[in-house]
């Protein structure tokens, strides 16, 4: 029977993350992290989740955007959808009206992410697997259905695409089960979050040692000499042998981007992570047109896609194929609320059914706000256990929404009654 989709609803669910300096960064320096959490209904009882994420203000504004979206969902069956999904994906990104307010970026965009993170948690859902089996399962073909090459065929046709995908189907089966039994490996960016004190620092350094971390990600950009005394501290913990990235979140400008990291090169960085404007192409994304500019210039040598930040599965799949076209390595950005959740099946399909490669790959982990999930990862030896739940591993505990809903949950209204919060 076609699963017609008869209701969206949104909700504004944040958690006070900043009174504990969580997620605290060179530019986000009070985040509490936060989602637009969609849930689709359809007329036979099923339901997909679906959630992008936000740092506090400004996600009723993409909660709105969500809503204004909703009609372009509300009404269809699945089985139309997921027959011309690169139709739907184009739909919903080229709204005559609404893609003013776009395109294919900012709020609209993520707003997008929501609403389709749903539709493949609701796919994959109505399946019986989870999303990266879902994608896995799927023909080169259908691979390619789902994605909008519109803007990229000058980097990636749809041709090049099919003959990467059917490339690599050789050892598929054997990779997938190495993922089953081995998982994908991870990286941590708990420990060193800009707002902690070198106390809190080093014992959580000093736990994730113990847990079998070896690949650890800084915050660093506010100031200069904190960043050399952190990364010292930091280094002098893991030792020479172990990984270390830096991440600036787009606090520079070019020109004090390059001698700020000549200071921190002795610490031996992997890489620096959005060192300056994230729309500067030359100097430094948010969808596949940066993307292949990107992959284009030779102007980077990671690819960090997004689950939420890009446009669902579907543009991700797009950037997978570019970066393996360009022989670049994928290494996901992931924390926040959910993102963990969702990324690990992008990078499972990745590993399994595009790039066949682990050298230089490792996906971001950071350890906050899982239990709030129904399916939340799994990680043993630092590295993601694939998920075995069917979907994309978006739903959120009813207790949690309800605790957390901005502004009128029961957190919310607590820390209200505490008085005002320091800025």
């Amino acid at each position: 029977m076609p699963q017609k989709i008869v209701k969206l609803s949104v909700q504004d669910v944040r958690f006070p993350t900043s009174l504990e300096q969580h997620g605290s960064d060179a530019m986000h320096t009070d985040p509490d992290y936060s989602v637009a959490y969609v849930v689709i209904e359809t007329d036979g009882g099923t339901k997909g989740y679906g959630l992008t994420f936000t740092v506090g203000r400004g996600t009723e504004v993409v909660v709105c955007a969500v809503k204004a979206l909703s009609g372009l969902l509300v009404g269809r069956t699945l089985e139309e959808i997921v027959a011309d999904f690169r139709g739907f994906y184009r739909l919903l990104t080229s709204d005559s009206q609404m893609r003013w307010i776009g395109p294919e970026k900012g709020v609209i965009h993520l707003a997008t992410a929501a609403v389709l993170n749903a539709v493949w948690d609701l796919w994959a859902r109505v399946e019986g697997k989870p999303l990266w089996k879902l994608l896995v399962d799927m023909s080169p073909e259908q691979v390619v259905s789902c994605i909008d090459f519109r803007y990229i065929t000058d980097a990636l046709t749809e041709q090049e695409a099919l003959d990467l995908l059917r490339k690599a189907k050789t050892g598929k089966a054997e990779r997938e089960q190495q993922m089953l039994k081995e998982g994908y490996p991870a990286y941590t960016t708990s420990c060193a979050w800009l707002g902690y004190s070198d106390q809190q620092l080093t014992q959580l350094c000093t736990d994730a040692l113990a847990n079998g971390w070896s690949r650890f990600k800084v915050k660093v950009g506010a100031d200069i000499e904190d960043d050399k005394r952190r990364c010292r501290l930091i280094r002098q913990m893991i030792g020479p042998d172990k990984i270390m990235m830096m991440d600036a979140n787009q606090r520079w400008d070019v020109g004090e981007a390059v001698p700020w990291m000549t200071c921190l090169s002795p610490f031996r960085p992997l890489w620096i992570e959005e060192p300056t404007s994230p729309d500067d192409i030359l100097g430094h994304c948010h969808n596949r047109v940066m993307f292949k500019q990107f992959l284009q210039a030779s102007a980077l040598q990671f690819v960090q896609i997004d689950s939420c930040r890009l446009g669902s599965v579907n543009e991700n799949l797009a950037v997978l194929l570019m970066a393996h076209k360009f022989q670049v390595p994928v290494c996901p950005h992931a924390g926040g609320v959910g993102l963990c959740e969702l990324v690990q099946h992008l990078i499972l399909f990745d590993y399994i059914s595009v790039s066949a490669d682990l050298n230089n790959r490792m996906c971001e982990y950071v350890d906050h706000l899982h239990e709030h999930f129904t399916s939340p990862v799994v990680i043993r030896d630092a590295h993601y256990l694939p998920p075995k739940d069917p979907g994309y591993s978006c739903e959120m505990l009813q207790s949690s929404v309800e605790t957390h809903r901005y502004p009128d949950g029961e957190v919310w209204l607590r820390l209200s009654a505490d008085g005002p919060r320091p800025q």
